[in-house]
């Protein structure tokens, strides 16, 4: 998974507006209502697939390509201040959204759900996430220390150095939580939402924020537009993630109420406002305690107790990958439901176009 985390007709009369919400018809014919839903949830369960089947490609990846032109404009527009921070992600995330605006209205009709499908699948890390669970699992259920320490930078950017199985296992586990809504939930909702130029968007905000978004002495003021920009973000992709992650609490042996509770106690017991909300949902239906003090790049961080679990250990990693993929099945089909909801809701909305030219006389 690489570092981190609507499109308008040839006519204005034809379309609602270019960010109004993913991939819509002509308007006007309530028979193509049906159809242009049927194809923006077609396009979402499509490049979920394809993430499912083909996973992040090794080379080449669309996000690291973003990654190194967003760290240029870094080098170019930097300065110790929160307007310059303000600049980068106007740059930064504006480009990447009108160009993405912008294919999308001069692309034919009927390619607009295939590049939905392909920008989703470069978007999504949900198959990656969980391989990385997998391995870090075998290693910690093998007792191979060194080798979790050395692969936890695969997941979280922690210092492993002295960490034991339950610190590795909970590093790991919180991980995978964040991820849920970072990688998963949010490229899907955001895609249900605002279709191309949504996904093209959401993943450019996060992409800055896993770049930019630290309290360092670098980036505390120029990375705080990044940051809050992925707070808005992912609030309800951050929500949307307890939730699923409660109702499918049973695939790993959870209990959905338990998972409900720890998150309504404890989601806010954490440094960030949509991480916690993930976290204490996934310690809850695993029945596992997170939470505790991390160090990165030499600086403790302090978060709250999450759930009322014993430590976890390796093969509650392995059990985190489970629930991401049912979290992730399930917000497949609530993000492709919803997304049919928005077109029919928006065409019933606009209403019939009305005839141009003036109208004709009956017939004597």
């Amino acid at each position: 998974m690489p570092p981190a985390e609507p499109p308008t007709s040839r006519h204005a009369s034809d379309r609602v507006g270019v960010l109004a919400g993913g991939w819509r018809g002509v308007r006007g014919s309530s028979g193509a209502t049906g159809p242009a839903a049927t194809a923006t949830a077609a396009a979402l369960v499509a490049g979920a697939l394809a993430d499912a089947v083909l996973a992040d490609p090794a080379r080449f990846h669309p996000v690291a390509g973003y990654g190194r032109a967003a760290r240029a404009a870094e080098r170019l527009l930097y300065a110790d201040s929160r307007p310059a921070g303000v600049a980068f992600v106007a740059v930064a995330v504006g480009g990447p959204v009108l160009a993405a605006a912008a294919v999308d209205h001069l692309l034919p009709r009927p390619a607009r759900p295939v590049a939905l499908a392909a920008a989703l699948w470069a978007a999504l890390g949900g198959t990656s996430l969980r391989a990385e669970a997998r391995v870090m699992s075998r290693l910690l259920t093998a007792g191979d220390l060194a080798g979790g320490r050395e692969r936890l930078g695969h997941l979280c950017g922690r210092d492993p150095s002295g960490l034991d199985e339950p610190e590795l296992a909970r590093a790991a586990i919180e991980s995978v939580a964040e991820n849920t809504a970072d990688a998963v939930l949010g490229p899907l909702v955001w895609g249900a939402v605002l279709g191309l130029p949504g996904v093209v968007g959401y993943r450019a905000v996060n992409t800055l924020d896993a770049m930019v978004g630290y309290r360092s002495e670098r980036y505390l003021r120029f990375g705080w537009a990044a940051a809050r920009l992925d707070d808005l973000a992912n609030l309800a992709p951050a929500r949307l993630c307890a939730v699923l992650t409660a109702l499918t609490a049973p695939v790993v042996g959870g209990s959905p109420r338990e998972s409900w509770r720890v998150w309504r106690r404890d989601g806010d017991n954490h440094p960030s406002p949509n991480a916690g909300q993930c976290e204490a949902a996934f310690a809850g239906a695993l029945g596992t305690t997170l939470g505790g003090t991390n160090v990165y790049e030499g600086e403790p961080e302090t978060r709250g107790r999450l759930g009322d679990g014993p430590p976890p250990r390796g093969g509650d990693v392995a059990r985190s990958g489970d629930l991401l993929a049912a979290v992730t099945a399930a917000g497949v089909a609530v993000s492709a439901m919803a997304a049919a909801a928005l077109v029919r809701t928006r065409r019933r909305r606009s209403g019939p176009r009305r005839p141009s030219g003036p109208p004709r006389r009956s017939a004597p």
